[in-house]
């Protein structure tokens, strides 16, 4: 693999962190004006928003793309792969903007600059503010509805077809552990990135109608349109509304499905090719070779996004070199997350010349610039599973995991113990699991939880998932806290290697020092819905277009019939 081990000592690829000076310059700053300048003259940019992502999603730019500061280090060098990309930094008044802007400047990136003013700054020049995640997708299927006209169908009818025994075929175009939590009852798992490539397979009767479905709008309608552009000749609808529709239809969900296209065998793939590449050229998507990629990738003034497109097993098990794992349906549907500088390249990739082309048209649509290479399964030279680049990680204090069971086995009966334990890692990554007694805190806010909420004690234990996040985040707060006369360790290999020890885990209990407010919960997820808030999330998505017309941003181009 390319990608550097976070906790070696040696990796020959890996670049030190420079020195920051102990007084350092005041940071530039750019204006709302500015940057909006730069998405209309289409020139790169990256406007990170450095909030936790509920408070991104309450509200940001179109363009902006959501880079927590409590993970930099883990997803900048992954995420913004050319150091000297012009790169816009801003919150909300929550105090995190300067910090993230002085250590992105660390890990090498030398054009950074704040948002005068912040987010409040756009508000208060009249700028588009949009609310949810994944929103430049979103806004660009409800335009494709609009310009294309998308057959679908209600859940009523679906329903009734079902009942009636047709031959009808129903497909869940998200990714498998979202189909498992609650699809319509009967479906199939595919993906978005596979129903061009699966489809005749699944359905090898044109006659068989397909109903392609997702939570709500936007994968439901480029996978139903995917399959028409690509020139399936079976009826295609996409499900109304989704699974959305269906509850509000009074319908029951199944959960714990487990049928996916991987199930049955891969047929001939000719029809499918042809119908991707007609797709793509009709796009104006590029074919380019490898000589092209490696001058693209040597322009100092443009950035190179390159993806592998296939499954994550395809892709482990061997993969271009620099080739970063995305799924097409993933990428087309969260293109701010795996791309976050606007106006930069996109090269996709895979072995069957139908999932790149497919992916690549759908992006060169939304106003990227996209090419493909060839298939070349002689180029799949390197092998194992997608791993960000990131710094190594600082040197700090740890304790073992058996040292620390030791520890608090010796302080159970105590009523103020010396040790205590606080998980820094995603909250649902400690709500899954984490070690009996220890505190959830949000890494921006960890000094003011060690402070006033977490109960006090002489030695301060940091885990995570695998233990590489604390490190980082030990590193901030040590000199802080030894000046407080207490101690400051990483749980080595975190709580990974804590269960691995046979150590005991819990999910229960919850200790949290402040909300959760990392992950954004849409009002669709979980069990229980309430109607007025999913109707609204629908409402919410249908008025993308008219937000996006006030925008003006966006240089999205759909195809005509």
């Amino acid at each position: 693999m390319s990608v550097l081990d976070p906790l070696a000592s040696t990796a020959a690829s890996s670049l030190p962190r420079p020195p920051v000076p102990a007084h350092p310059t005041p940071l530039p700053t750019r204006t709302a004006a500015d940057v909006r300048a730069a998405l209309l003259a289409r020139v790169e940019i990256a406007l990170l928003d450095v909030r936790e992502e509920a408070a991104f999603a309450e509200g940001h730019p179109l363009w902006a793309a959501n880079l927590a500061a409590s993970r930099l280090e883990l997803d900048a060098w992954g995420r913004l792969p050319r150091r000297d990309v012009p790169i816009v930094v801003y919150d909300d008044g929550e105090g995190v903007a300067t910090a993230s802007a002085r250590k992105l400047q660390s890990l090498g990136y030398t054009d950074v600059a704040l948002l005068a003013g912040g987010l409040s700054a756009w508000r208060e020049d009249g700028f588009e503010l949009f609310r949810d995640l994944n929103v430049p997708s979103k806004a660009f299927g409800e335009l494709l509805d609009a310009r294309r006209r998308t057959p679908s169908l209600s859940a009523e009818e679906v329903h009734a077809r079902l009942a009636r025994r047709e031959n009808l075929v129903v497909l869940d175009a998200r990714r498998f552990d979202e189909y498992r939590t609650a699809s319509l009852p009967g479906a199939i798992s595919v993906p978005g990135g596979e129903l061009v490539r699966r489809a005749r397979d699944l359905a090898p009767d044109p006659s068989t109608t397909l109903v392609v479905h997702c939570a709500g709008r936007t994968r439901s309608l480029i996978g139903a349109q995917s399959l028409i552009d690509a020139g399936l000749p079976n009826p295609v609808f996409a499900l109304r509304n989704g699974t959305i529709g269906w509850t509000l239809a009074g319908l029951p969900l199944a959960s714990g499905q487990g049928r996916s296209h991987e199930d049955l065998p891969l047929g001939d793939l000719s029809a499918a090719r042809e119908g991707a590449t007609a797709f793509a050229r009709r796009a104006r998507v590029q074919r380019i070779d490898t000589a092209v990629v490696a001058e693209w990738l040597a322009d100092p003034r443009r950035t190179t996004y390159r993806f592998d497109v296939r499954g994550s097993s395809e892709y482990a098990r061997g993969h271009r070199p620099g080739f970063r794992h995305a799924p097409g349906g993933q990428l087309v549907q969260e293109t701010d997350h795996f791309v976050p500088v606007r106006g930069a390249r996109i090269v996709l990739a895979d072995d069957d010349g139908i999932r790149a082309p497919v992916a690549a048209a759908w992006l060169a649509q939304m106003g990227w610039e996209t090419a493909v290479l060839p298939p070349d399964h002689a180029a799949h030279t390197e092998t194992g599973p997608d791993l960000p680049p990131q710094p190594l990680s600082p040197a700090v204090a740890t304790v073992t995991p058996a040292q620390l069971a030791r520890w608090r086995a010796e302080e159970a009966d105590r009523e103020h113990p010396d040790t205590v334990v606080v998980d820094v890692a995603p909250s649902i990554t400690y709500i899954v699991r984490h070690i009996p007694g220890a505190w959830w805190s949000p890494r921006a806010r960890l000094a003011e939880a060690l402070r006033s909420v977490i109960p006090h004690a002489r030695r301060v234990v940091l885990t995570g998932n695998l233990g590489v996040l604390p490190r980082f985040v030990a590193a901030d707060l040590a000199a802080e806290l030894a000046a407080e006369g207490r101690e400051l360790l990483v749980l080595e290999g975190g709580t990974s290697a804590w269960y691995d020890a046979g150590l005991p885990i819990e999910s229960a209990n919850p200790r949290l020092a402040f909300p959760r407010d990392d992950r954004y919960r849409r009002p669709y997820e979980g069990a229980h819905h309430a109607r007025d808030e999913i109707q609204a999330y629908l409402d919410w998505e249908t008025g993308l277009l008219a937000q996006l017309d006030r925008d003006g941003t966006h240089f999205f181009r759909v195809l005509e019939r």
